[in-house]
């Protein structure tokens, strides 16, 4: 008997090792292969880390009712974070030439973004404006194509082939600045920093930084443009660090000069001031996330290829560019808690279901957590978000929608 009952403990004992094996083991066999990052085994402490300190400032947090003191609370904290605040200039415009378009004409004007810095810009005015028109601001993309800014999607002459490409790959061959502009509206296409008029000088950075890049030995324009693409490209992470260590951050300064862009267009009288709008492709599509939500001025826009909630970001996002992070800002809002700062103005979120930048779960949860804030607010229809099965870029169809995006609440 006694053997008996031995017999069925150890049967007991082996059956029960093989159920925690196949429970547990199997499962940490295939979260092992689940679990991949571009950290590694670094991941799981550093989300663990934010999941406990993050979207404290989301209109979803707290119950929150008064818009207002959200607002300003939100935005205040957001200002601090972005951490560029540079002595002001007057804008000083100048026209450095112009030339006419079918239906419009395109000036290329120059201002000052602060007392440290100015930009160049395309400005589209329409042909036979009678009263002050809308007008949109236009961002440009980043897509590893530093020597143009606002020249990738604006008409220029003499276009060299390597951009030409660019813009067919990425924008179904228009350039959709113009097409807003033969549509009625006043258009303004400011350079970023570190692109086209406001990019990287090579003859000022240290030799050894430039090792095996040379203005002079390219024969054409296009390998040229495509030498210095590379040379910009290794550069944003030097840049970088000089941007922290100098105590600012790489979107304040963008979104500084891109507020300044509101300015100008309030100084000219074809402008409409209570009818002025965002959009921007990529790159383009961060930069109007914060302009649309730290600027009431702007009265809708359309956010294209970069919507996303940082959780699912923080797994993977190793080809993203380092412009994009404000340091403890997931602490206090996500990305789309920037875009809804000026909720209820209406937002259209144009997303590709291809775009390798983002996955598809990072764009739901965007999209969820917007379409919340805006029917909290009492504003759905002042809120959209499409999907195109395409990788990343902003087609055509795309672009269609945008105009009657903004067609429909700016005019």
């Amino acid at each position: 008997m006694m053997k008996t009952g031995r017999a069925i403990f150890w049967v007991f004992i082996s059956s029960f090792v093989i159920l925690i094996s196949l429970v547990i083991i199997t499962p940490r066999d295939s979260l092992a292969q689940d679990s991949t990052s571009d950290v590694g085994n670094f991941y799981p402490f550093l989300e663990a880390y934010s999941s406990g300190h993050s979207n404290s400032l989301s209109f979803l947090e707290n119950d929150r009712t008064d818009i207002e003191s959200w607002r300003t609370e939100a935005r205040s904290k957001l200002d601090e974070l972005l951490a560029f605040h540079p002595d002001h200039a007057p804008l000083d415009p100048q026209v450095l030439d112009s030339s006419k378009r079918q239906g419009y004409t395109q000036y290329r004007v120059q201002y000052n973004l602060n007392a440290l810095q100015k930009t160049e810009a395309f400005l589209l005015i329409p042909d036979n404006l009678e009263d002050p028109a809308p007008a949109v601001i236009a961002l440009h993309d980043h897509g590893g194509f530093y020597y143009y800014g606002k020249e990738k999607h604006n008409r220029i002459d003499d276009q060299p082939e390597i951009l030409e490409t660019y813009i067919n790959n990425l924008y179904d061959g228009r350039t959709y600045a113009d097409e807003l502009a033969m549509r009625g509206f006043v258009v303004l296409s400011p350079d970023a920093f570190y692109f086209g008029s406001q990019r990287i000088d090579p003859d000022k950075i240290t030799p050894e930084n430039t090792s095996g890049y040379s203005r002079n030995t390219h024969e054409n324009i296009d390998e040229k443009i495509d030498a210095f693409n590379n040379l910009a490209s290794k550069h944003e992470i030097p840049m970088q660090k000089t941007i922290l260590t100098a105590g600012t951050t790489w979107p304040g300064i963008m979104l500084q000069g891109d507020r300044r862009a509101i300015d100008f267009l309030l100084s000219r009288s074809e402008v409409d001031s209570s009818r002025i709008g965002v959009m921007g492709l990529s790159l383009g599509g961060l930069r109007t996330t914060y302009l649309f939500g730290m600027d009431s001025r702007i009265k809708a826009g359309v956010i294209a290829g970069f919507s996303s909630s940082y959780e699912q970001m923080l797994r993977r996002h190793l080809r993203h560019t380092w412009m994009m992070y404000v340091p403890r800002q997931y602490q206090f809002l996500d990305l789309p808690d920037v875009a809804s700062l000026n909720a209820p103005n209406p937002l259209l979120i144009l997303n590709a279901e291809r775009d390798h930048l983002f996955p598809m779960e990072g764009m739901k949860a965007a999209e969820e957590k917007l379409r919340r804030i805006y029917a909290r607010m009492g504003a759905d229809e002042q809120f959209q978000t499409n999907y195109y099965d395409l990788p990343h870029s902003m087609s055509i169809p795309m672009q269609e929608d945008a105009f009657d995006w903004l067609e429909r609440w700016l005019k």
